[in-house]
């Protein structure tokens, strides 16, 4: 697998022999999930059912970053109540991925239920003299973690510029040092609020993750991951706060990034409003046929979306269906089954797979064996 932190690809061990604890950057719900969301959760649902297949006990933690800026903002512009706005669109978002077939996480956890988890860190950081507290915000102090950058391997120009962008406010005045991240945030009026040593507020974004983590998988886990776009701040925030915590290198072995979907030339966001909704595409196209769009495309270099694409993908869906429901029983041919368990082990080569399905599929005899390597990718073809 490609680790992102070593920019390497390295043969995948983990920490224990017949277990991967996994865990993956859920969604903000204050809006639809895209099409970015759907690649990203179908990419790490091929891995999962892909190390399940090779027989691995799979531990894997989503989250819901159901408190935040964004969150709270889009709350008030809707005048709704936080939790409400953010019960509406998760339960939206597991019927997308439900959709999609993706497997339901071990746990799914809300970021507002680790309250308790997430004092604790700040408070053991803050008496280890790593974080500082000022006027009830409590700041992680990047100096002090000398591998800050480790991931991102950006220099500090580009974090200064990239935190402006992703909402840090490097001209904070109460920081000590532009690039020091939240880990605690004194509450505003009408705001959630908990109590803790630092006065009534409520947790920054890194700090959610790193909680939930050391909640639900341990101190060190297998697999991280989530898009590409939270490298930095977020991932490399993580690994600061969660190394300085618990003492324990590396926090994570492998980092997993998924690339970012484009539309219009543009990375598809809700900030942007360049999206494609994964309810819109229910409408018109099935689950297997979205998924065979997903895979032909790496899950580490971007792409753009392409309705002609999307339309090829569903006329070669249809031809595998009727091949199938032609071809229900039949031998498995085991030659078939190396070359695909060879692609899936070059760091998640679907492209070669799909193509070897194509290959397959034309030989009649071999139509079941076919059938079998999509059913583990999480494709579902029904008996007619």
């Amino acid at each position: 697998m490609y680790n992102s932190l070593t920019r390497k690809t390295e043969e995948f061990t983990s920490l224990k022999a017949d277990e991967v604890t996994i865990y993956v950057c859920g969604i903000t719900p204050e809006g639809p999930a895209h099409l970015g969301h759907a690649f990203t959760n179908v990419s790490f649902d091929v891995l999962i059912r892909f190390l399940k297949y090779k027989g691995f006990k799979v531990d894997y933690t989503q989250n819901v970053t159901d408190i935040d800026d964004d969150i709270l903002r889009k709350a008030g512009e809707q005048n709704k109540h936080w939790q409400d706005l953010g019960n509406f669109w998760t339960e939206k978002y597991l019927q997308d991925l439900k959709f999609l077939n993706v497997l339901p996480p071990t746990h799914y956890v809300k970021a507002s239920n680790s309250i308790e988890k997430i004092i604790e860190i700040v408070t053991d950081l803050v008496s280890k003299e790593l974080a500082y507290e000022k006027e009830g915000n409590v700041y992680f102090d990047v100096t002090k973690f000398k591998a800050y950058s480790k991931l991102s391997k950006f220099t500090k120009k580009q974090m200064l510029l990239i935190s402006k962008e992703r909402g840090a406010d490097p001209s904070d005045p109460l920081k000590n040092n532009p690039l020091d991240f939240i880990l605690w945030q004194k509450s505003k009026q009408n705001e959630p609020s908990w109590d803790s040593p630092f006065g009534k507020g409520r947790p920054g974004w890194h700090i959610e993750c790193s909680a939930m983590v050391n909640e639900f998988l341990g101190e060190q886990i297998d697999i991280h991951g989530g898009g590409k776009d939270l490298i930095y701040p977020h991932h490399e925030s993580e690994i600061a706060q969660s190394e300085s915590f618990t003492g324990k290198k590396p926090f994570v072995r492998c980092w997993m990034h998924i690339a970012m979907v484009l539309c219009e030339g543009e990375k598809m966001s809700k900030s942007l409003g360049n999206i494609i909704l994964i309810s819109d595409l229910a409408k018109k196209y099935s689950a297997n046929t979205v998924r065979w769009y997903f895979l032909q495309h790496n899950y580490r270099k971007p792409w753009e979306y392409d309705e002609v694409e999307l339309e090829e993908a569903n006329k070669i869906i249809s031809k595998i269906q009727e091949k199938i429901g032609q071809n229900l029983s039949g031998e498995l041919k085991h030659e078939y089954f190396n070359r695909f368990e060879k692609f899936m082990e070059n760091d998640l080569d679907t492209e070669g797979v799909l193509k070897l399905i194509s290959e397959i599929i034309k030989e009649e005899a071999s139509v079941f064996t076919a059938k079998k390597i999509l059913e583990i990718l999480g494709f579902i073809f029904l008996k007619f």
